[in-house]
Protein backbone atom coordinates (compact mmCIF):
# COMPACT_ATOMS: atom_id res chain seq x y z
CA UNK A 1 0.00 0.00 0.00
CA UNK A 2 2.83 2.55 0.25
CA UNK A 3 3.83 3.45 -2.70
CA UNK A 4 0.35 4.38 -3.67
CA UNK A 5 -0.03 6.44 -0.24
CA UNK A 6 3.01 8.28 -1.27
CA UNK A 7 1.74 8.72 -5.19
CA UNK A 8 -1.45 10.26 -3.72
CA UNK A 9 0.52 12.42 -1.28
CA UNK A 10 2.84 13.75 -4.33
CA UNK A 11 0.29 13.97 -7.14
CA UNK A 12 1.33 17.50 -8.17
CA UNK A 13 -1.45 20.13 -8.64
CA UNK A 14 -2.60 21.03 -12.25
CA UNK A 15 -1.55 24.12 -13.67
CA UNK A 16 -3.05 27.19 -12.64
CA UNK A 17 -3.51 26.57 -9.14
CA UNK A 18 -5.59 24.53 -6.58
CA UNK A 19 -7.92 22.55 -7.89
CA UNK A 20 -11.57 23.57 -7.48
CA UNK A 21 -12.99 21.19 -4.91
CA UNK A 22 -15.34 18.20 -5.67
CA UNK A 23 -18.44 17.20 -3.88
CA UNK A 24 -16.94 15.16 -0.83
CA UNK A 25 -16.49 11.11 -0.92
CA UNK A 26 -19.11 9.50 1.77
CA UNK A 27 -18.20 6.89 3.34
CA UNK A 28 -21.47 4.35 3.55
CA UNK A 29 -20.23 1.18 5.46
CA UNK A 30 -17.28 -0.43 6.78
CA UNK A 31 -17.00 -3.00 9.10
CA UNK A 32 -14.16 -1.24 10.76
CA UNK A 33 -13.11 1.87 11.57
CA UNK A 34 -9.36 3.15 12.72
CA UNK A 35 -8.14 6.96 12.36
CA UNK A 36 -4.74 8.05 12.80
CA UNK A 37 -1.25 9.27 10.87
CA UNK A 38 0.19 7.28 7.82
CA UNK A 39 3.74 8.82 7.02
CA UNK A 40 2.26 12.42 8.48
CA UNK A 41 -0.66 12.40 6.38
CA UNK A 42 -4.10 11.69 8.36
CA UNK A 43 -6.21 9.43 7.56
CA UNK A 44 -9.23 6.49 7.82
CA UNK A 45 -8.01 3.35 7.54
CA UNK A 46 -11.32 0.99 6.90
CA UNK A 47 -11.77 -2.96 6.71
CA UNK A 48 -14.24 -5.45 6.07
CA UNK A 49 -17.46 -4.71 3.63
CA UNK A 50 -16.20 -1.31 2.66
CA UNK A 51 -18.36 1.50 0.16
CA UNK A 52 -17.95 4.96 -0.78
CA UNK A 53 -20.14 6.83 -2.85
CA UNK A 54 -19.61 10.27 -4.86
CA UNK A 55 -22.91 11.39 -7.23
CA UNK A 56 -23.63 8.60 -9.15
CA UNK A 57 -20.33 6.67 -8.62
CA UNK A 58 -19.82 3.17 -6.29
CA UNK A 59 -16.95 2.37 -4.75
CA UNK A 60 -16.65 -1.09 -3.01
CA UNK A 61 -13.78 -2.47 -1.83
CA UNK A 62 -12.49 -5.06 0.79
CA UNK A 63 -10.11 -2.50 2.78
CA UNK A 64 -9.40 1.34 1.80
CA UNK A 65 -7.11 4.21 3.56
CA UNK A 66 -9.30 7.39 3.53
CA UNK A 67 -7.55 10.69 3.38
CA UNK A 68 -8.87 12.86 5.78
CA UNK A 69 -6.76 16.13 4.45
CA UNK A 70 -8.02 15.99 0.73
CA UNK A 71 -11.10 14.20 -1.28
CA UNK A 72 -9.66 11.56 -2.00
CA UNK A 73 -9.02 6.83 -1.05
CA UNK A 74 -7.08 4.07 -2.14
CA UNK A 75 -9.30 0.64 -2.44
CA UNK A 76 -7.64 -2.16 -1.85
CA UNK A 77 -8.71 -6.04 -2.77
CA UNK A 78 -11.72 -6.73 -4.67
CA UNK A 79 -12.05 -3.19 -5.78
CA UNK A 80 -14.95 -2.41 -7.83
CA UNK A 81 -16.13 1.19 -9.19
CA UNK A 82 -19.96 1.48 -10.29
CA UNK A 83 -20.72 4.45 -12.24
CA UNK A 84 -24.76 4.53 -13.30
CA UNK A 85 -25.59 1.18 -12.72
CA UNK A 86 -24.18 0.62 -16.71
CA UNK A 87 -20.24 0.68 -16.14
CA UNK A 88 -18.43 -1.28 -13.65
CA UNK A 89 -14.44 -1.89 -13.54
CA UNK A 90 -12.82 -4.44 -10.84
CA UNK A 91 -9.79 -4.87 -10.17
CA UNK A 92 -6.87 -5.33 -6.81
CA UNK A 93 -6.03 -1.49 -6.22
CA UNK A 94 -7.66 1.96 -6.88
CA UNK A 95 -7.06 5.55 -6.86
CA UNK A 96 -9.99 7.60 -6.73
CA UNK A 97 -9.58 11.83 -6.53
CA UNK A 98 -13.38 13.42 -5.72
CA UNK A 99 -12.00 16.52 -6.58
CA UNK A 100 -10.72 15.70 -9.79
CA UNK A 101 -13.02 12.66 -10.55
CA UNK A 102 -9.83 10.51 -11.91
CA UNK A 103 -9.59 6.83 -11.01
CA UNK A 104 -6.38 4.37 -11.49
CA UNK A 105 -7.17 1.04 -11.44
CA UNK A 106 -4.43 -1.77 -11.60
CA UNK A 107 -4.06 -5.40 -11.28
CA UNK A 108 -6.24 -7.86 -13.40
CA UNK A 109 -8.39 -4.86 -14.12
CA UNK A 110 -11.81 -5.37 -16.31
CA UNK A 111 -14.14 -2.38 -17.67
CA UNK A 112 -17.71 -3.84 -18.32
CA UNK A 113 -20.53 -2.45 -19.98
CA UNK A 114 -23.81 -3.54 -21.80
CA UNK A 115 -21.90 -3.94 -25.23
CA UNK A 116 -18.61 -4.83 -24.51
CA UNK A 117 -15.34 -5.93 -21.82
CA UNK A 118 -11.87 -4.74 -21.68
CA UNK A 119 -9.40 -6.41 -19.60
CA UNK A 120 -5.89 -4.68 -19.24
CA UNK A 121 -3.56 -4.69 -15.72
CA UNK A 122 -3.78 -0.46 -15.64
CA UNK A 123 -6.91 1.23 -16.16
CA UNK A 124 -7.15 4.97 -16.06
CA UNK A 125 -10.47 6.68 -15.76
CA UNK A 126 -11.75 10.32 -16.19
CA UNK A 127 -15.45 9.87 -14.58
CA UNK A 128 -15.60 13.69 -15.66
CA UNK A 129 -14.28 13.76 -19.25
CA UNK A 130 -16.18 9.85 -19.64
CA UNK A 131 -12.85 8.73 -21.04
CA UNK A 132 -10.96 5.80 -20.26
CA UNK A 133 -6.91 4.51 -21.00
CA UNK A 134 -4.59 1.73 -21.15
CA UNK A 135 -1.13 1.93 -22.22
CA UNK A 136 0.40 -1.28 -21.16
CA UNK A 137 -1.74 -3.70 -23.65
CA UNK A 138 -5.92 -4.72 -23.52
CA UNK A 139 -7.89 -7.06 -24.75
CA UNK A 140 -11.55 -5.89 -25.42
CA UNK A 141 -14.25 -7.99 -26.67
CA UNK A 142 -17.96 -7.98 -27.10
CA UNK A 143 -20.39 -10.31 -28.86
CA UNK A 144 -18.96 -10.25 -32.24
CA UNK A 145 -15.45 -9.26 -32.08
CA UNK A 146 -12.07 -9.52 -29.95
CA UNK A 147 -9.73 -6.69 -30.30
CA UNK A 148 -6.13 -6.58 -28.61
CA UNK A 149 -3.46 -3.47 -28.68
CA UNK A 150 -0.92 -1.68 -26.70
CA UNK A 151 -2.73 1.69 -26.03
CA UNK A 152 -6.30 2.00 -25.99
CA UNK A 153 -8.99 4.78 -25.51
CA UNK A 154 -12.57 4.23 -24.43
CA UNK A 155 -15.18 7.36 -24.15
CA UNK A 156 -17.81 6.47 -22.26
CA UNK A 157 -21.11 8.66 -23.56
CA UNK A 158 -20.03 7.94 -27.52
CA UNK A 159 -19.27 4.09 -26.83
CA UNK A 160 -15.88 4.84 -29.28
CA UNK A 161 -12.66 3.00 -28.45
CA UNK A 162 -9.48 4.43 -30.04
CA UNK A 163 -6.48 1.97 -30.02
CA UNK A 164 -2.74 2.58 -30.98
CA UNK A 165 0.07 0.23 -32.07
CA UNK A 166 -0.19 -3.58 -32.75
CA UNK A 167 -3.95 -3.36 -32.85
CA UNK A 168 -5.60 -6.44 -33.73
CA UNK A 169 -9.42 -7.19 -34.61
CA UNK A 170 -10.53 -10.81 -34.95
CA UNK A 171 -14.07 -11.26 -36.37
CA UNK A 172 -16.09 -14.34 -37.18
CA UNK A 173 -14.84 -14.01 -40.95
CA UNK A 174 -11.44 -12.09 -41.07
CA UNK A 175 -8.40 -10.77 -39.40
CA UNK A 176 -8.03 -7.49 -38.98
CA UNK A 177 -4.12 -6.00 -38.23
CA UNK A 178 -3.11 -2.02 -38.23
CA UNK A 179 -1.26 0.23 -35.95
CA UNK A 180 -4.21 3.21 -35.78
CA UNK A 181 -8.27 1.72 -35.41
CA UNK A 182 -11.15 3.50 -33.96
CA UNK A 183 -13.98 1.39 -33.19
CA UNK A 184 -17.57 1.71 -32.67
CA UNK A 185 -19.17 -0.24 -29.88
CA UNK A 186 -22.73 0.20 -31.03
CA UNK A 187 -22.70 0.55 -34.91
CA UNK A 188 -19.40 -2.40 -35.07
CA UNK A 189 -18.26 -0.24 -36.95
CA UNK A 190 -13.93 -0.53 -37.59
CA UNK A 191 -12.09 3.15 -38.85
CA UNK A 192 -8.00 2.73 -39.38
CA UNK A 193 -6.13 5.74 -40.28
CA UNK A 194 -2.67 3.91 -41.51
CA UNK A 195 -1.67 0.75 -43.55
CA UNK A 196 -4.15 -2.02 -42.56
CA UNK A 197 -4.42 -5.49 -43.75
CA UNK A 198 -7.73 -7.43 -43.52
CA UNK A 199 -7.02 -10.97 -43.97
CA UNK A 200 -9.80 -13.52 -44.87
CA UNK A 201 -10.94 -17.09 -46.08
CA UNK A 202 -9.40 -18.61 -49.05
CA UNK A 203 -6.34 -16.73 -49.31
CA UNK A 204 -8.42 -13.46 -49.83
CA UNK A 205 -6.73 -10.31 -48.10
CA UNK A 206 -7.87 -6.19 -48.21
CA UNK A 207 -5.14 -3.39 -47.77
CA UNK A 208 -5.73 0.24 -47.33
CA UNK A 209 -4.15 3.17 -45.77
CA UNK A 210 -7.37 4.60 -44.62
CA UNK A 211 -11.30 3.82 -44.31
CA UNK A 212 -13.22 2.26 -42.72
CA UNK A 213 -15.24 -2.17 -42.07
CA UNK A 214 -18.42 -2.47 -40.70
CA UNK A 215 -18.29 -5.60 -38.72
CA UNK A 216 -21.71 -6.50 -39.47
CA UNK A 217 -22.54 -5.99 -42.76
CA UNK A 218 -18.81 -7.01 -43.54
CA UNK A 219 -18.58 -3.86 -45.95
CA UNK A 220 -15.21 -2.05 -46.59
CA UNK A 221 -14.77 1.10 -47.45
CA UNK A 222 -11.05 2.01 -48.29
CA UNK A 223 -9.26 4.80 -49.58
CA UNK A 224 -5.63 5.60 -50.42
CA UNK A 225 -3.68 2.51 -52.22
CA UNK A 226 -6.47 0.21 -51.99
CA UNK A 227 -6.06 -3.69 -52.78
CA UNK A 228 -8.01 -6.79 -52.46
CA UNK A 229 -5.84 -10.10 -53.11
CA UNK A 230 -6.24 -13.66 -53.97
CA UNK A 231 -4.09 -16.27 -54.71
CA UNK A 232 -4.49 -15.57 -58.37
CA UNK A 233 -5.37 -11.78 -58.57
CA UNK A 234 -5.11 -8.55 -57.31
CA UNK A 235 -7.27 -5.65 -57.88
CA UNK A 236 -6.29 -2.17 -56.73
CA UNK A 237 -7.15 1.46 -56.80
CA UNK A 238 -7.28 4.68 -54.78
CA UNK A 239 -10.91 3.66 -53.68
CA UNK A 240 -11.98 0.32 -52.95
CA UNK A 241 -15.50 -0.82 -51.59
CA UNK A 242 -16.23 -4.56 -50.67
CA UNK A 243 -18.66 -6.33 -50.10
CA UNK A 244 -17.90 -9.78 -48.51
CA UNK A 245 -21.63 -11.27 -48.28
CA UNK A 246 -21.86 -10.52 -52.38
CA UNK A 247 -18.35 -11.28 -52.58
CA UNK A 248 -18.55 -8.18 -55.10
CA UNK A 249 -15.80 -4.88 -55.37
CA UNK A 250 -15.48 -1.82 -56.75
CA UNK A 251 -12.42 -0.16 -57.08
CA UNK A 252 -12.10 3.31 -58.70
CA UNK A 253 -8.97 6.07 -59.46
CA UNK A 254 -5.71 4.73 -60.97
CA UNK A 255 -7.06 1.62 -61.06
CA UNK A 256 -4.70 -1.97 -61.61
CA UNK A 257 -5.44 -5.98 -61.72
CA UNK A 258 -2.52 -8.40 -61.94
CA UNK A 259 -2.73 -11.99 -62.61
CA UNK A 260 -0.10 -13.36 -60.98
CA UNK A 261 0.30 -16.91 -62.79
CA UNK A 262 0.26 -15.14 -66.97
CA UNK A 263 1.89 -11.92 -65.72
CA UNK A 264 -0.79 -9.64 -67.24
CA UNK A 265 -1.56 -6.18 -65.71
CA UNK A 266 -4.46 -4.13 -66.50
CA UNK A 267 -5.01 -0.47 -65.59
CA UNK A 268 -8.03 1.43 -65.73
CA UNK A 269 -10.22 4.47 -63.86
CA UNK A 270 -13.18 1.67 -63.16
CA UNK A 271 -13.24 -1.69 -61.90
CA UNK A 272 -15.36 -3.88 -60.87
CA UNK A 273 -14.87 -8.11 -59.13
CA UNK A 274 -17.54 -10.89 -58.61
CA UNK A 275 -15.42 -13.01 -56.56
CA UNK A 276 -17.80 -15.72 -56.53
CA UNK A 277 -17.76 -15.43 -60.81
CA UNK A 278 -14.00 -15.17 -60.73
CA UNK A 279 -15.20 -12.07 -63.32
CA UNK A 280 -13.54 -8.64 -63.16
CA UNK A 281 -14.40 -5.53 -65.54
CA UNK A 282 -11.87 -2.63 -65.99
CA UNK A 283 -13.59 0.51 -67.71
CA UNK A 284 -12.50 4.05 -68.31
CA UNK A 285 -9.52 3.74 -71.33
CA UNK A 286 -8.18 0.89 -69.65
CA UNK A 287 -5.15 -1.18 -71.20
CA UNK A 288 -3.53 -4.75 -70.57
CA UNK A 289 0.21 -5.16 -70.60
CA UNK A 290 1.20 -9.32 -71.19
CA UNK A 291 5.27 -9.73 -71.09
CA UNK A 292 6.33 -13.22 -72.08
CA UNK A 293 9.65 -14.18 -72.80
CA UNK A 294 10.62 -10.35 -73.31
CA UNK A 295 8.15 -9.52 -75.41
CA UNK A 296 5.40 -6.75 -74.56
CA UNK A 297 1.88 -6.96 -75.71
CA UNK A 298 -0.77 -3.75 -75.15
CA UNK A 299 -4.31 -4.41 -75.38
CA UNK A 300 -6.42 -1.24 -74.88
CA UNK A 301 -10.53 -0.74 -75.38
CA UNK A 302 -13.45 0.65 -73.83
CA UNK A 303 -14.08 -2.02 -71.57
CA UNK A 304 -11.63 -5.58 -70.44
CA UNK A 305 -13.11 -8.19 -69.04
CA UNK A 306 -11.33 -11.37 -67.42
CA UNK A 307 -12.84 -14.44 -66.46
CA UNK A 308 -11.20 -17.00 -63.92
CA UNK A 309 -10.38 -20.61 -64.97
CA UNK A 310 -12.72 -22.39 -63.15
CA UNK A 311 -11.97 -25.69 -61.73
CA UNK A 312 -12.22 -28.95 -63.92
CA UNK A 313 -13.04 -26.92 -67.09
CA UNK A 314 -10.21 -24.26 -67.73
CA UNK A 315 -6.95 -23.34 -65.80
CA UNK A 316 -5.79 -20.17 -67.57
CA UNK A 317 -8.49 -18.18 -68.00
CA UNK A 318 -10.51 -15.36 -70.45
CA UNK A 319 -9.61 -11.64 -71.36
CA UNK A 320 -12.62 -9.71 -73.47
CA UNK A 321 -11.91 -6.67 -74.84
CA UNK A 322 -14.49 -4.48 -76.62
CA UNK A 323 -15.51 -2.21 -77.92
CA UNK A 324 -12.90 -0.19 -80.45
CA UNK A 325 -10.02 -2.34 -79.80
CA UNK A 326 -6.08 -1.58 -80.16
CA UNK A 327 -3.31 -3.95 -79.89
CA UNK A 328 0.28 -3.06 -79.91
CA UNK A 329 3.92 -4.61 -79.47
CA UNK A 330 6.62 -3.54 -81.06
CA UNK A 331 6.60 -6.50 -84.18
CA UNK A 332 2.61 -6.32 -84.89
CA UNK A 333 -0.04 -3.57 -84.22
CA UNK A 334 -4.05 -3.85 -85.09
CA UNK A 335 -7.75 -3.15 -84.25
CA UNK A 336 -10.71 -4.62 -84.34
CA UNK A 337 -14.11 -4.25 -82.66
CA UNK A 338 -14.44 -7.32 -80.25
CA UNK A 339 -11.49 -9.40 -78.88
CA UNK A 340 -10.92 -13.13 -76.94
CA UNK A 341 -7.70 -13.87 -75.53
CA UNK A 342 -8.08 -17.26 -74.46
CA UNK A 343 -4.57 -17.63 -71.83
CA UNK A 344 -4.90 -21.43 -71.76
CA UNK A 345 -4.43 -22.35 -75.14
CA UNK A 346 -2.54 -18.84 -75.56
CA UNK A 347 -5.11 -17.95 -78.77
CA UNK A 348 -6.11 -14.15 -79.63
CA UNK A 349 -9.41 -14.11 -81.65
CA UNK A 350 -10.44 -10.98 -83.59
CA UNK A 351 -13.58 -10.18 -84.06
CA UNK A 352 -15.80 -8.08 -86.58
CA UNK A 353 -13.53 -6.43 -89.10
CA UNK A 354 -10.27 -6.72 -87.96
CA UNK A 355 -6.99 -5.23 -89.33
CA UNK A 356 -3.34 -5.98 -88.26
CA UNK A 357 -0.36 -4.80 -89.23
CA UNK A 358 3.24 -6.89 -89.39
CA UNK A 359 6.28 -4.79 -90.28
CA UNK A 360 5.14 -3.38 -93.91
CA UNK A 361 2.45 -6.15 -94.46
CA UNK A 362 -1.49 -5.25 -93.31
CA UNK A 363 -3.68 -7.94 -92.89
CA UNK A 364 -7.51 -8.22 -92.99
CA UNK A 365 -10.53 -10.28 -93.00
CA UNK A 366 -13.80 -10.72 -91.16
CA UNK A 367 -12.24 -12.65 -88.44
CA UNK A 368 -8.89 -13.78 -87.29
CA UNK A 369 -7.14 -15.99 -84.87
CA UNK A 370 -3.82 -15.47 -83.57
CA UNK A 371 -1.96 -18.58 -82.34
CA UNK A 372 1.21 -18.32 -80.06
CA UNK A 373 3.88 -20.48 -78.82
CA UNK A 374 6.02 -19.51 -75.81
CA UNK A 375 5.19 -15.83 -76.25
CA UNK A 376 5.83 -15.89 -80.16
CA UNK A 377 3.23 -15.76 -82.80
CA UNK A 378 3.43 -19.06 -84.29
CA UNK A 379 -0.09 -19.04 -86.85
CA UNK A 380 -2.35 -16.27 -87.85
CA UNK A 381 -5.81 -17.88 -89.51
CA UNK A 382 -7.71 -15.29 -91.40
CA UNK A 383 -11.46 -16.63 -92.25
CA UNK A 384 -13.83 -14.91 -94.84
CA UNK A 385 -12.39 -12.19 -97.25
CA UNK A 386 -8.81 -12.54 -96.08
CA UNK A 387 -6.73 -9.81 -97.53
CA UNK A 388 -2.78 -8.82 -97.33
CA UNK A 389 -1.62 -5.76 -98.53
CA UNK A 390 2.22 -4.41 -98.49
CA UNK A 391 3.61 -1.66 -99.97
CA UNK A 392 7.34 -1.77 -101.52
CA UNK A 393 10.07 0.71 -101.46
CA UNK A 394 8.23 2.94 -104.69
CA UNK A 395 4.88 2.84 -102.57
CA UNK A 396 3.38 0.14 -105.14
CA UNK A 397 0.64 -1.74 -103.13
CA UNK A 398 1.51 -5.85 -103.44
CA UNK A 399 -1.53 -7.54 -102.94
CA UNK A 400 -2.73 -11.00 -102.15
CA UNK A 401 -6.59 -11.54 -101.49
CA UNK A 402 -8.88 -15.11 -100.76
CA UNK A 403 -11.34 -16.61 -99.14
CA UNK A 404 -8.86 -17.98 -96.32
CA UNK A 405 -5.29 -17.84 -95.06
CA UNK A 406 -3.23 -18.83 -92.69
CA UNK A 407 0.53 -16.92 -91.95
CA UNK A 408 2.79 -19.07 -90.07
CA UNK A 409 5.50 -17.56 -88.05
CA UNK A 410 9.02 -17.74 -87.35
CA UNK A 411 11.13 -15.33 -84.97
CA UNK A 412 7.54 -13.10 -85.01
CA UNK A 413 8.27 -12.47 -89.08
CA UNK A 414 6.23 -13.63 -91.49
CA UNK A 415 7.75 -17.02 -93.08
CA UNK A 416 5.32 -18.65 -95.25
CA UNK A 417 1.52 -17.69 -96.33
CA UNK A 418 -1.26 -20.02 -97.53
CA UNK A 419 -4.60 -18.55 -99.20
CA UNK A 420 -7.18 -21.29 -99.68
CA UNK A 421 -10.12 -20.79 -102.00
CA UNK A 422 -10.35 -17.40 -104.94
CA UNK A 423 -6.94 -16.87 -104.60
CA UNK A 424 -5.93 -13.92 -106.17
CA UNK A 425 -2.27 -11.94 -106.26
CA UNK A 426 -0.82 -8.58 -107.27
CA UNK A 427 2.53 -8.19 -106.99
CA UNK A 428 5.37 -5.58 -108.77
CA UNK A 429 8.61 -6.65 -109.52
CA UNK A 430 11.22 -4.39 -109.08
CA UNK A 431 14.53 -3.26 -110.04
CA UNK A 432 16.71 -2.60 -107.49
CA UNK A 433 14.33 -1.27 -105.30
CA UNK A 434 14.51 2.24 -107.45
CA UNK A 435 12.86 1.22 -110.59
CA UNK A 436 9.43 -1.02 -111.60
CA UNK A 437 10.05 -3.73 -114.24
CA UNK A 438 6.53 -4.77 -114.38
CA UNK A 439 3.33 -6.20 -112.62
CA UNK A 440 2.64 -9.89 -112.08
CA UNK A 441 -0.91 -10.81 -111.94
CA UNK A 442 -2.59 -14.26 -111.27
CA UNK A 443 -5.48 -16.00 -109.76
CA UNK A 444 -5.64 -20.03 -108.53
CA UNK A 445 -7.13 -21.99 -106.50
CA UNK A 446 -4.93 -22.29 -103.57
CA UNK A 447 -1.39 -20.08 -103.60
CA UNK A 448 1.15 -20.69 -101.03
CA UNK A 449 3.44 -17.63 -100.51
CA UNK A 450 7.04 -17.67 -99.18
CA UNK A 451 9.31 -14.99 -97.57
CA UNK A 452 12.11 -13.67 -96.38
CA UNK A 453 12.74 -10.81 -93.69
CA UNK A 454 8.73 -9.68 -94.33
CA UNK A 455 9.45 -9.50 -98.10
CA UNK A 456 7.68 -11.70 -100.86
CA UNK A 457 10.31 -14.24 -102.30
CA UNK A 458 7.93 -16.71 -104.07
CA UNK A 459 4.33 -17.44 -105.24
CA UNK A 460 3.52 -21.18 -106.06
CA UNK A 461 0.18 -21.58 -107.62
CA UNK A 462 -1.05 -24.82 -106.80
CA UNK A 463 -4.38 -25.32 -108.68
CA UNK A 464 -5.94 -23.82 -111.66
CA UNK A 465 -3.64 -21.16 -111.93
CA UNK A 466 -4.00 -18.28 -114.53
CA UNK A 467 -1.03 -15.86 -114.41
CA UNK A 468 0.25 -13.02 -116.66
CA UNK A 469 3.13 -10.53 -116.71
CA UNK A 470 1.95 -6.56 -117.34
CA UNK A 471 5.33 -4.09 -118.46
CA UNK A 472 5.33 -0.77 -116.96
CA UNK A 473 3.79 0.87 -120.21
CA UNK A 474 0.75 -1.07 -120.17
CA UNK A 475 -0.47 -0.83 -116.75
CA UNK A 476 -3.21 1.46 -116.02
CA UNK A 477 -4.35 2.66 -112.84
CA UNK A 478 -7.58 0.27 -112.67
CA UNK A 479 -5.10 -2.45 -113.06
CA UNK A 480 -2.89 -1.62 -109.94
CA UNK A 481 -5.63 -2.82 -107.02
CA UNK A 482 -7.27 -5.99 -106.58
CA UNK A 483 -11.21 -5.54 -105.63
CA UNK A 484 -11.61 -4.69 -102.52
CA UNK A 485 -8.18 -3.51 -101.07
CA UNK A 486 -7.96 -0.72 -98.88
CA UNK A 487 -4.80 0.74 -97.43
CA UNK A 488 -5.91 2.34 -94.26
CA UNK A 489 -2.37 2.79 -93.17
CA UNK A 490 -3.18 5.98 -91.21
CA UNK A 491 -5.47 3.68 -88.85
CA UNK A 492 -2.28 1.56 -87.24
CA UNK A 493 -1.92 2.52 -83.39
CA UNK A 494 0.53 4.03 -82.26
CA UNK A 495 2.64 3.34 -79.06
CA UNK A 496 1.51 6.08 -76.96
CA UNK A 497 -2.06 6.02 -78.54
CA UNK A 498 -2.55 1.86 -77.61
CA UNK A 499 -0.85 3.30 -73.69
CA UNK A 500 -2.69 6.11 -73.03
CA UNK A 501 -2.70 7.63 -69.61
CA UNK A 502 -2.37 4.56 -67.88
CA UNK A 503 1.09 3.34 -69.19
CA UNK A 504 2.96 5.95 -70.94
CA UNK A 505 5.34 7.96 -68.91
CA UNK A 506 5.48 11.99 -68.22
CA UNK A 507 6.81 13.56 -70.73
CA UNK A 508 10.44 15.02 -70.25
CA UNK A 509 10.42 18.56 -69.71
CA UNK A 510 12.52 20.12 -72.82
CA UNK A 511 15.84 21.86 -71.66
CA UNK A 512 15.74 25.65 -71.25
CA UNK A 513 17.33 27.85 -74.02
CA UNK A 514 20.81 29.52 -73.09
CA UNK A 515 21.51 33.28 -74.73
CA UNK A 516 25.14 31.81 -74.54
CA UNK A 517 26.64 32.50 -78.00
CA UNK A 518 28.74 30.13 -80.15
CA UNK A 519 30.78 30.86 -82.94
CA UNK A 520 29.40 28.62 -86.20
CA UNK A 521 32.26 26.52 -87.53
CA UNK A 522 32.35 26.63 -91.19
CA UNK A 523 31.54 24.34 -93.10
CA UNK A 524 33.00 21.44 -94.34
CA UNK A 525 34.31 20.83 -97.87
CA UNK A 526 32.99 18.08 -99.84
CA UNK A 527 34.96 15.89 -101.63
CA UNK A 528 34.80 16.14 -105.52
CA UNK A 529 33.58 13.41 -107.09
CA UNK A 530 35.97 12.01 -110.02
CA UNK A 531 35.35 12.49 -113.49
CA UNK A 532 33.30 9.91 -115.39
CA UNK A 533 32.24 8.00 -112.95
CA UNK A 534 28.93 6.01 -112.49
CA UNK A 535 26.97 4.71 -109.99
CA UNK A 536 26.81 1.43 -109.45
CA UNK A 537 24.48 -0.75 -110.93
CA UNK A 538 21.98 -2.02 -108.16
CA UNK A 539 20.66 -5.66 -107.86
CA UNK A 540 16.91 -6.26 -108.89
CA UNK A 541 14.22 -7.76 -106.42
CA UNK A 542 13.36 -11.23 -108.08
CA UNK A 543 10.10 -12.48 -107.38
CA UNK A 544 9.65 -16.07 -108.71
CA UNK A 545 6.42 -17.81 -109.67
CA UNK A 546 6.51 -21.17 -109.76
CA UNK A 547 3.21 -23.64 -110.81
CA UNK A 548 2.36 -27.04 -109.26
Amino acid sequence: MLPLAVLAQQRPAPKGGTPPKGQRIELLTAGELVGGDFNGVEIRKLIGNVSFKQQNTFIYCDSAYQYIGRNALEAFSNVRIVENDTLTITGDQAFYDGDTRKARMTGNVVMRDPRMTLITQTLDYDLNRKQAYYTNGGRLTDPENTLTSQRGYYNTASKVFSFRRDVRLTTKDNLITTDSLQYNTVSKIAYFFGPTRITGQEGRSLYAENGYYNTITRVSNFQRNAKIETPDYLLGGDKLVYDEARQYGVATGNVSMTSKKDNILIRGDVGRYWRALGKAKVYGAPVMRNISDRDTLFLAADTLMSVEGQPGQTSGGIIYAFPKVRIFRADLQGRCDSLTYDRQDSIIYLNRNPILWSDKNQLTSDSMEIQQRRGKIDQMRLYANAFIVGQDTLLNFNQVKGRNMVAYFGDNKIKKVDVVGNAESLYFALEGDTTTTGMNKAVSATMALRFADNKLQTITFQTNPDASFIPPHELKEEDKTLKGMQWRIKERPSRRATLGKHFNLPAKAKPKKTNTKTKKSPPKAKPKAAPNAKKPPSRPTPVRAAVN
